[in-house]
């Protein structure tokens, strides 16, 4: 605990500029492979503090290393893209930037999921441990990650040999903020975020005169009846025991009100806890739109993709105890046990490039008088914006703070544990 509160003690000094970086990575967010402003300011911040700095992995991705003697090595991630989402939160630090998307259109861009922040944490922990060197021994590895939003980015940090540049670390921490009350920690072993597999289906019909149906196929009959049979997977063929969800984000077809068109695309994503029942799923699902297809007398096999596929998220016991307890006697009861969370990480991806073990937790952003209204008037799912939400903006501090010390103590548990 004494290296803890050592370490610590510099925390004051590293807040003051943590909310200027804070508030200018908000107002500048860059979307998934195009992190290049974001990944400058995290290096020459890395070099400052007098890390070894390696930049480009993976096309963004930024590495900095700090050794300082013998002893573990422990390696932090944050991710650094921002979404394409229009931001109406109203703040005087509000995202006006636009970027142009993996389509090739000009979208509005926001850090609608807080990577901001994450960014803002990891480089506060650099400067503490870095001042803070004479109280532990080790290795220290800040990785910072692009594209996680696209799901690819810590794939094509480690397509890039990663484990070849960077020190192999002996276990592998990541954080992320969440709509929870501002202080909170949350911790849990075993799957903790969900699997996700996107899928991009097109289906064939034959087009023809709006007028003269009999003549065509119609592909937007078609993809409703898919979607309407895909519902029944989750609640006929997944135990009620078990988890999963099968959702259509995104229809198209169709140009003009009297054209039956000739194909129609669905885009769909799946989340689940287990990869048995993840390979279920997926089949039930090209099964459903294969017999559709047939049924309508569509003429062509449906075209059916995978991408944006995520990894589960599974902790490990044993780091998640020496974590958890580390963080408990600092934070006392705001550290808590979190149930499993439906969103996806690629973080995995990057721990089990080495086979390393791995923590992977959340902390709270929202303001917590914000918080206790909305609980005492049963409002949380009204009044509390979530990632991705156009209004997601976490509460500066107390987030800012709780979240650097937090990656220090989950760092220092491994390079100077106590005892």
């Amino acid at each position: 605990m004494a290296a803890v509160e050592q370490v610590l003690a510099g925390q004051a000094a590293t807040t003051a500029w943590q909310e200027d970086l804070y508030r200018d990575l908000h107002a500048h967010p860059e979307l998934s492979h195009a992190e290049h402003g974001s990944a400058a300011t995290m290096a020459a911040k890395l070099r400052e503090l007098g890390f070894e700095v390696t930049e480009g992995i993976g096309g963004t991705g930024v590495v900095g290393v700090l050794r300082n003697g013998e002893g573990p090595t422990v390696l932090m991630r944050a991710d650094m893209d921002a979404l394409p989402v229009e931001e109406l939160t109203g703040l005087p630090y509000a995202s006006l930037a636009r970027g142009v998307d993996r389509d090739g259109i000009d979208v509005p861009v926001m850090h609608a999921c807080g990577h901001d922040v994450h960014m803002t944490w990891l480089l506060g922990a650099c400067e503490l441990l870095a001042r803070g060197a004479a109280h532990w021994q080790g290795t220290y590895v800040a990785l910072f990650q692009p594209a996680e939003e696209t799901g690819d980015g810590a794939q094509g940090m480690v397509a890039d040999a990663l484990t070849d540049r960077v020190p192999r670390p002996d276990v592998a921490l990541g954080q992320h903020v969440m709509p929870h009350r501002a202080g909170l920690i949350l911790t849990r072993a075993g799957a903790t975020m969900a699997q996700s597999d996107s899928i991009r289906v097109t289906v064939h019909g034959r087009g023809a005169h709006g007028s003269m149906p009999h003549y065509g196929v119609d592909p937007i009959v078609l993809a409703s009846a898919i979607v309407q049979r895909l519902q029944s997977i989750v609640a006929r063929e997944v135990s009620p025991l078990e988890f999963a969800v099968v959702t259509v984000g995104s229809i198209h077809a169709g140009t003009k009100s009297n054209i039956i068109p000739a194909l129609a695309e669905l885009q769909l994503n799946v989340r689940t806890y287990d990869t048995a029942v993840r390979d279920r799923v997926l089949a039930a699902i090209e099964r459903i739109i294969r017999a559709e297809c047939a049924a309508a007398g569509s003429g062509r096999e449906p075209e059916i993709t995978l991408f944006d596929q995520v990894p589960l998220t599974v902790n490990d016991g044993g780091v998640t105890r020496v974590v958890t307890d580390a963080l408990a006697a600092v934070f006392g009861d705001a550290v808590q046990e979190s149930e499993p969370i439906t969103g996806g990480e690629d973080f995995s991806h990057l721990p089990n490039a080495w086979g390393v073990p791995y923590l992977f937790w959340f902390i709270g952003g929202t303001d917590p008088d914000v918080w206790d209204s909305a609980v005492a008037q049963g409002r949380l799912l009204e009044d509390i914006p979530s990632n991705h939400s156009p209004f997601f903006a976490p509460v500066i501090q107390p987030t800012l703070e709780v979240g650097t010390r937090a990656a220090v103590v989950a760092a220092l548990a491994y390079l100077a544990p106590m005892g």
